[in-house]
């Protein structure tokens, strides 16, 4: 049963990457400019994440523990994560934003699913 909520945390979350009136974000700058001091929300399914600059990722979901590590390459948000002590793979992701209050994060390099985030 973890596993099937884990993938829709982290694989089907949301809309294509095309669709509504996100922004990609290009450069570790802006990407930082935008998460700092703030938590990466999805309430739908109870995911509250924080990313930090130097590369740690802390959190939870559904009542489990979510840690990781991350790193910014070529344009990507590259990402490897344990969710309650099962390992999600890691993958470079396409981070669009909508606006200062919304990230979204598509899978693949943008090929993939997608996961929008409420930042509060």
């Amino acid at each position: 049963m973890k596993h099937v909520i884990l993938s829709l945390i982290f694989a089907t979350a949301a809309a294509p990457a095309a669709a509504e009136s996100y922004v990609p974000v290009k450069d570790q700058a802006t990407f930082l400019s935008l998460i700092e001091g703030k938590e990466l929300r999805n309430f739908l399914y109870g995911v509250r994440l924080e990313v930090f600059a130097d590369g740690g990722i802390d959190g939870s979901a559904v009542g489990w523990d979510i840690d990781g590590n991350w790193s910014w390459q070529d344009g990507y948000f590259c990402r490897e994560l344990s969710w309650g002590g099962d390992p999600i793979p890691y993958n470079c992701q396409l981070v669009e934003a909508r606006g200062d209050d919304r990230l979204r994060f598509t899978v693949d390099q943008g090929a993939g699913d997608s996961a929008s985030f409420r930042l509060q």
